[in-house]
């Protein structure tokens, strides 16, 4: 049964007001659209809930047991309207997002503070893994939205391009090539390279421009994950060519990025939401501080926009 809410609201405001022209008046509405909301409701009940005569009127004994209940009803009605206002201009609620290991840990942490500053009732929950699992995480609803690196475009993603990392050799201060201001490709030390595992979205990137500068590189070192090969480097175990966010500001103070050229290769890192999804107003806010944090990094930045509008 399709719940008559203008019809309780006139019930209501007849036995509040005490006669029709008045409830007419409160309603903002004439006295012949109030009688019709009632015999509307009566329809819909099947009962009468106010007898009526040409001068005056009083509750049926259904309609005065019917009459607590319908100021809770509309009390409840109300109550959940003003919480979804205030969820919208408070933008209230708990966000999930997806992010590869890499920018969670680089950047994310100082954006999710400031968030939990500016929002402190919000919950935000993140889905730190590789690049399969951010795109399968978005795809499958389990997070609003998600940074990613991008390998190659998914029709069912919106994807808008925000930096372009660059890879670098990261090494020790006491590896040979610590002092140099650039290293080509072609001279990197095969010998020590600790290389990422199969499933990354840097290795996918990498295999395809060692392809092309038909290099072959690898070493006797192999981490799944960029952090871990990170920490292998600070060890002294070796060099490894890794993006340069990989390394968070003020860590590993031994461990010297330089920059790897004829080419400088780059992968793209994105934020991506399921097409034609709208964020939640929690994640809206999230996402906006996201794209701000951005734009405060050294990477080049798309220029278009959302497609709803959302700056880029």
């Amino acid at each position: 049964m399709k719940l008559d809410t203008a019809g309780v609201q006139a019930f209501i405001a007849i036995v509040d007001t005490g006669n029709f022209h008045k409830a007419a008046d409160y309603l903002g509405m004439s006295q012949t659209g109030v009688s019709r909301r009632l015999q509307q409701l009566e329809t819909q009940l099947g009962v009468k809930l106010i007898d009526r005569t040409t001068r005056a009127w009083s509750l049926t004994a259904v309609g005065a047991s019917f009459l607590p209940k319908a100021r809770q009803l509309i009390y409840d009605l109300e109550a959940t309207l003003h919480e979804l206002r205030a969820v919208k201009r408070e933008r209230r609620g708990a966000v999930v997002i997806a992010c590869v290991i890499t920018a969670a840990l680089n950047f994310l942490p100082d954006i999710v503070q400031r968030y939990a500053r500016r929002f402190p009732g919000n919950q935000v929950r993140i889905l730190d893994g590789i690049g399969p699992e951010v795109n399968d995480a978005v795809l499958q609803r389990r997070a609003e939205f998600g940074i990613n690196v991008v390998t190659r475009r998914n029709p069912e993603l919106e994807t808008i391009t925000v930096a372009h990392d660059p890879f670098v050799l990261m090494c020790r201060d006491d590896h040979p090539l610590a002092g140099r201001a650039r290293v080509r490709w072609q001279e990197l030390p095969e010998r020590d390279l600790i290389s990422l595992g199969h499933g990354s979205g840097s290795e996918a990137i990498l295999d395809h421009a060692l392809t092309r500068l038909k290099l072959a590189l690898a070493g006797p070192f192999e981490a799944q994950h960029a952090s871990t090969a990170l920490s292998l480097v600070a060890a002294g175990a070796g060099a490894a060519v890794l993006a340069r966010m990989t390394r968070r500001k003020g860590t590993y103070p031994r461990v010297r990025m330089i920059p790897l050229v004829d080419p400088v290769v780059e992968r793209e890192l994105a934020i991506i939401t399921r097409r034609g999804t709208t964020l939640s107003p929690a994640a809206e806010a999230l996402y906006d501080m996201v794209l701000e944090a951005f734009r405060g990094t050294e990477g080049r930045f798309a220029s278009r926009a959302r497609a709803n509008g959302r700056r880029p």
